[in-house]
């Protein structure tokens, strides 16, 4: 490599570093006058995703959100959301690149809670309640989502509206995840499910698999054969 280009690279790195740098959300920064909350030490790494709806959005003291993250709140840009925060992340988040966290009535993310990157959190989702409408002109539904603090959310993960996670959860990677989970839930597959748990008499541990039950009574006599011969068949020569 010629000194030139070497010298140009350096400068392009530099550059690039100054521009990451200047370009963050911070609560000094102007972008950052335009939340209702924005706590101290807070970073919206540049270049950030799709960001609106700041009034109805408070971030806590320290925590991170990594590059192209995509944080709104309302269907767009200029339209009132009413008196109440909307999207609310506590204190000592980091936030993975590439995530979303699209909020319309109540998404709640605690203190200390980590995500990987390409999470996505909606607390809104289409209907098909009209077989005759595309499902993308029928007007959604939105549930709260809350997820407990210190909990971890994995790479890929989708968090789904009317979902509750309690505290010091795990999601795993690509799960899909509706629904209510108790604190200490570690939380898989599509759709998720709660796979160990942790108590103080046994630790982590896996949740009994449910009970197969009978469809026969225990009194209810002989059972059929699974594959009945025919009647021909059956009888003797």
């Amino acid at each position: 490599m010629s000194f030139v280009k070497r010298a140009v690279g350096r400068l392009v790195h530099r550059g690039w570093a100054y521009v990451r740098e200047a370009a963050a959300i911070s609560p000094a920064a102007p972008g950052g006058y335009r939340f209702r909350r924005m706590g101290e030490g807070v970073c919206l790494s540049f270049p950030q995703g799709a960001i609106f709806g700041e009034q109805w959005i408070e971030i806590g003291p320290h925590t991170l959100v990594g590059e192209r993250v995509s944080i709104s709140a309302g269907m767009g840009p200029g339209v009132d959301l009413g008196p109440d925060s909307i999207v609310r992340i506590g204190r000592g988040c980091s936030i993975g690149r590439g995530s979303h966290i699209v909020g319309h009535q109540s998404i709640d993310i605690g203190d200390d809670v980590f995500t990987g990157p390409y999470v996505y959190i909606t607390d809104q989702n289409h209907v098909y309640d009209d077989p005759e409408t595309p499902v993308g002109r029928q007007w959604p539904r939105n549930k709260p989502v809350s997820i407990g603090s210190g909990s971890w959310i994995g790479t890929g993960a989708i968090i789904l509206p009317g979902t509750r996670i309690g505290r010091q959860s795990v999601v795993a990677g690509g799960a899909v995840v509706r629904g209510e989970f108790p604190d200490h839930s570690v939380i898989a597959g599509v759709p998720a499910k709660v796979v160990r748990r942790h108590s103080p008499d046994l630790g982590w541990h896996s949740p009994p698999a449910p009970r197969l039950t009978s469809p026969f009574p225990a009194d209810s006599g002989p059972r059929p054969h699974p594959h009945p011969r025919p009647e021909h068949e059956s009888r003797t020569a």
